[in-house]
């Protein structure tokens, strides 16, 4: 009797995934977050032209510059995982290399932001 059934009558009646409205929200929350922070990161460097390494460094360890270029640095990784996440979902239809992009993509948003956060930090704390 089974073989009689057609596939949205197996879907019917599961609901939602669930995760849609998730993803949406992140995606505009840290594009709304992008907005005021990449206005605030081209100030600072443009505030910094023509400065030397050691101004440079100076400005980077102000606690508020360092808070606020690791949360444009977070929000930036993030937001583009997300982003390249929908991409490939909607382009990758190999089940297998969707797994392993999307697991790529994150790898490398992941490490990026760690070494990026890393470097912030270590200019903020003076090594």
């Amino acid at each position: 009797m089974s073989n009689f059934r057609t596939p949205i009558k197996n879907a019917r009646g599961l609901g939602s995934a669930k995760t849609g409205t998730e993803h949406f929200v992140h995606q505009r929350l840290t594009a709304t977050a992008l907005v005021a922070l990449t206005i605030w990161f081209l100030v600072f460097v443009l505030s910094l032209m023509g400065a030397d390494y050691v101004t440079a460094t100076a400005a980077i360890a102000r606690p508020w510059n360092a808070m606020l270029l690791v949360g444009f640095l977070v929000a930036m990784f993030w937001h583009a995982q997300l982003g390249l996440q929908v991409v490939l979902e909607d382009y990758v239809h190999n089940s297998l290399l969707a797994l392993a992009v999307q697991t790529t993509v994150k790898f490398i948003a992941v490490l990026g932001a760690i070494v990026s956060v890393f470097a912030v930090a270590r200019i903020a704390l003076g090594n």
